[in-house]
C-alpha cells in the first residue's frame, strides 16, 4: 500500500468516529419558555432588554440587534489593551494536561454520570491573555476589576470603553484569561473550568493577578463586592465556581450558556453531578452566599451534545434549575431566556452584554475603608 493510500484510510476511518460520536447527539430542540415546569418569566415585547434594576427571569427575542454600546465609538475614552502569553511551564498550579486528538471517552457502564477518559497525559500549552486598563485609571489608585474566561474578548473592551465613559459602571480593569487548549473531559480547558474547587480561583488569585499587577503598574481591589467573574458556557460555572469557592474573592457573576451540567473529570464521588450539582444540592442546601448573578440561556442551546446520558446534560433545563434555586434562596440575580438562540448566541451576546454588566455592577459602592482603597472615581 502506496503512503498516500494509507494516510486516506486513515482520514477516513478518524471521519468516521467522528461522525459516530456526533451521530450519537440528539437533535437540538428549540424549546419554549413557557414550557410547563420551567420557571415563570416575563415576555418583554421583541427588541428591549429587562430593566438593569430588575430581578427575576424575562424572556427576550426572537430579534437581537447589538447594543450600542457593543459597538466601537472613537469619542469616547478608549483604554489600553496589553496582550501578552504565559506558559505552562511558568504556573506551579497548572502543568498542562491534554487528550490525544479525535478522542473522548466512554461512560461507566455501571455509572452513567462518570466518563472514563484513558487519552488524558501531561501536555505544555500557551495560554493568550490580554488586560484592559481604561482612559480613566488613576495610576495608584486600587480599581474595581472583571476577569474573564476563554479570552481575549474584544468584546468586553469595547463595551467597558462605552459604559466607563457613561458612566453606567465604575472604571475597572478587565483581566481576559485564555484557557491552557483542548475542551471537555481530560482536557486542560476542561479541568480548568469544569472542575468542582477553588483552583481556579487559586491559580487566578496567586499566579495572575500578582502577574497583572507588577507588570502593568495596576492596584486590584482586595474587596470581593469590587470583583467580578465572567464566562460562557464551561467559562461560565468556571466564574461560578470561583465564586462560590472563594466568596471572600468575588461577589459578581456574569454567564452566558453557562454549562451547570456533568463536565467534571475525573469523577468525584461526593460531588457525582458536577456543577449540576449546583442547582440540585450546593445552592439548596447551603446558606446564601453574598453573590449577585446575571444568567443567560438560548432556546436552542445544547441537549446531549456528547456520549453521556445521565440526565445532566440539557444546558437549558440546568439554567432553568438554576433561576429556580437562586429565586427560592433569595439571591439578586437576573435570568434572561433568548430566543432564536444557539450555545453562546454571539447576536445575544452583543445585545445584552452592556445591560448584563449595568445590571452587575448596578449596587456597586466603593469602600473607603479597605487597606487598599477602591477607585472613587465612579
Amino acid at each position: 500500500m502506496k503512503p498516500f493510500q494509507l494516510i486516506s484510510y486513515m482520514a477516513l476511518a478518524l471521519l468516521a468516529n467522528v461522525n459516530l460520536v456526533v451521530a450519537q447527539a440528539p437533535p437540538i430542540p428549540i424549546r419554549d419558555p413557557l414550557t410547563a415546569g420551567y420557571v415563570k418569566k416575563t415576555e418583554l415585547p421583541d427588541g428591549t432588554l429587562p430593566p438593569t434594576n430588575a430581578i427575576g427571569n424575562f424572556i427576550i427575542g426572537p430579534t437581537h440587534t447589538p447594543a450600542p454600546e457593543s459597538i466601537i465609538n472613537e469619542t469616547v475614552p478608549q483604554g489600553t489593551i496589553y496582550r501578552f502569553t504565559i506558559n505552562s511551564t511558568d504556573s506551579k498550579i497548572y502543568p498542562g494536561i491534554a487528550k490525544d486528538r479525535g478522542t473522548y471517552g466512554t461512560p461507566d457502564p455501571n455509572n452513567p454520570a462518570k466518563l472514563d477518559v484513558t487519552t488524558s497525559h501531561p501536555a505544555p500549552y500557551t495560554r493568550q491573555m490580554a488586560v484592559y486598563v481604561p482612559k480613566q485609571y488613576v495610576p495608584g489608585t486600587t480599581a474595581p476589576f472583571i476577569v474573564g474566561m476563554d479570552g481575549p474578548d474584544n468584546l468586553l473592551f469595547t463595551v467597558l470603553d462605552n459604559l466607563i465613559a457613561a458612566g453606567k459602571v465604575p472604571p475597572m480593569i478587565a483581566i481576559s484569561i485564555g484557557n491552557g487548549g483542548g475542551d471537555a473531559q481530560g482536557s486542560q480547558r476542561g479541568l480548568e473550568y469544569d472542575t468542582m474547587n477553588g483552583v481556579f480561583a487559586e491559580f487566578v488569585e496567586y499566579e495572575i493577578l500578582p502577574l497583572v499587577e507588577s507588570k502593568f503598574n495596576v492596584k486590584l481591589s482586595k474587596d470581593p463586592d469590587a470583583r467580578a467573574a465572567m464566562g460562557a458556557s464551561s467559562g461560565g460555572s468556571a466564574a461560578l465556581a470561583m465564586a462560590w469557592y472563594h466568596p471572600e474573592w468575588y461577589h459578581r457573576i456574569l454567564t452566558y450558556s453557562g454549562t451547570f451540567v456533568n463536565q467534571q473529570w475525573p469523577h468525584n464521588p461526593k460531588i457525582p453531578g458536577g456543577a449540576w450539582e449546583f442547582h440540585k444540592s450546593l445552592i439548596p442546601n447551603n446558606p446564601r452566599r453574598p453573590l449577585r448573578i446575571w444568567m443567560e440561556v438560548g432556546d436552542q442551546d445544547l441537549y446531549n451534545p456528547n456520549v453521556m446520558r445521565d440526565n445532566m446534560h440539557d444546558w437549558v433545563v440546568a439554567n432553568e434549575e438554576m433561576a429556580r434555586v437562586l429565586a427560592d434562596k433569595k439571591y439578586p440575580y437576573q435570568y434572561v431566556f433568548a430566543k432564536n438562540a444557539k450555545h453562546v448566541e454571539r447576536s445575544v451576546k452583543q445585545q445584552t452584554y452592556p445591560q448584563a454588566l449595568e445590571w452587575l455592577w448596578k449596587d456597586y459602592k466603593p469602600t473607603m475603608n479597605l487597606p487598599n482603597r477602591v477607585n472613587k472615581q465612579f
